[in-house]
């Protein structure tokens, strides 16, 4: 039983409504074009500088999730900065083309209303997901705190959806003003079609017109929103699995507040989950009266599955319980440690060492992933110890 959720993948869900929702794909282009005017030329680049001279722009990344919300972050509150910018390198540009493409950004997509909007709400969205994401891929990370993160995850999304539309439209508004931009969404142009003679007339006249602001509310902040609710709920139901099946476990207050029925239950059931064929981890009635006894001998305090782990390391006689949170504890809550490690191969097996034998590169990527075990190494012991099983004669010339 595994728990195969990259890292990564928390912050994927929000991404993968582009292939949909035109407009958030058309929000990142432009946000990715106004770093490439900048970033392809040393001028344009120090314009930049001279105009916004805290955070930097930041590239979208197709492997570094993180960059998503740095590069809306460095024009969510630098955006009249920006927009100076542009205007700039519009009159002094060399290049006609860049010319017209800075003063088409400046004014057209940075003057947009609808555009300062989706700024705020991606900017809410990516820096929400970004930092639970963070969380989880920490290394003292416990699966009970993922799942709690989760939970109020979605509740933020939830809440989001109620009442983050009129929030935004009213920060979106104090920066528009900012802009010297016009607050309002800008109309877009009636589809009118021709109608046939044979054509239901009351079919036409009962479509409802929606504003532009409620058409980009329902179009675009409703489908980002439930796209999001969505997709956590089902990336993550394996997380409720493990709540069903190991909650019970996670701290010394749950478990002491079960009821005998309810304790029996839950042993049972776990192993259930722990068995494969005829073989079974534990035995869920011994365990069942394990932890009875260890409900009466734990401190009264709130221990965690860990603290618990230790307790039991004193103990020779919690067989069951001992089995039961190790497995618990080493249920990986993600597999960002893995990329990590994955990721250093490129560091380790470059082009300059081609020649590189397996067992060298294995050494390597093994003092690379293990740098926090290294640090506590006495390199002085480990040289005695080398020095002495190395140890050769020397002559000695008279």
């Amino acid at each position: 039983m595994t728990l195969l959720l990259k890292g990564k993948k928390l912050r994927e869900f929000v991404f993968r409504s582009k292939g949909i929702c035109v407009k958030a794909k058309d929000f990142f282009g432009v946000i990715q074009r106004i770093y490439t005017i900048f970033a392809n030329s040393t001028k344009r680049w120090k314009i930049l500088k001279e105009n916004v001279p805290e955070l930097t722009l930041k590239p979208l990344s197709s492997t570094r999730w993180e960059s998503r919300v740095e590069s809306v972050r460095a024009i969510r509150f630098q955006i009249e900065e920006v927009r100076e910018a542009l205007l700039q390198v519009g009159e002094t540009d060399n290049d006609s083309k860049i010319r017209s493409e800075a003063k088409s950004l400046a004014k057209n997509e940075l003057g947009d209303f609808e555009f300062l909007v989706a700024l705020v709400i991606w900017y809410e969205i990516l820096y929400r997901v970004n930092y639970v994401s963070k969380n989880l891929q920490s290394h003292n990370m416990v699966l009970d705190v993922a799942i709690e993160d989760i939970k109020k995850l979605v509740l933020f999304f939830e809440e989001y959806r109620e009442f983050g539309f009129p929030d935004a439209i009213s920060v979106a508004k104090n920066i528009a003003i900012e802009l010297s931009v016009d607050p309002v969404f800008p109309k877009r142009r009636e589809i009118r079609r021709k109608k046939h003679f044979d054509e239901n007339q009351s079919s036409s006249s009962d479509v409802v017109h929606q504003t532009t602001e409620e058409s980009f509310r329902v179009n675009y902040f409703l489908f980002i929103v439930d796209q999001a609710i969505g997709s956590l709920n089902k990336r993550f139901e394996q997380y409720q699995e493990f709540q069903n099946t190991f909650g019970f476990l996670f701290t010394s207050t749950h478990l002491q507040s079960l009821d005998n029925e309810t304790l029996h239950s839950n042993c049972i059931n776990l192993q259930k989950a722990l068995t494969s064929g005829k073989q079974f981890d534990i035995d869920g009635n011994d365990l069942y009266m394990e932890l009875k006894l260890l409900k009466d001998m734990l401190p009264d305090q709130d221990m965690r599955a860990i603290d618990i782990l230790s307790f039991l390391k004193r103990k020779c006689y919690f067989q069951n319980s001992f089995i039961a949170y190790r497995i618990l504890l080493t249920i990986p809550v993600t597999v960002a440690s893995a990329e990590r490690s994955f990721s250093k191969l490129k560091l380790l097996k470059s082009y300059l060492r081609s020649t590189m034998l397996q067992e060298r590169l294995n050494g390597l990527a093994l003092i690379a992933i293990e740098k926090d075990l290294l640090k506590k190494i006495d390199y002085e012991n480990l040289i005695d110890i080398f020095a002495s099983r190395k140890a050769r004669r020397r002559i000695i010339f008279k």
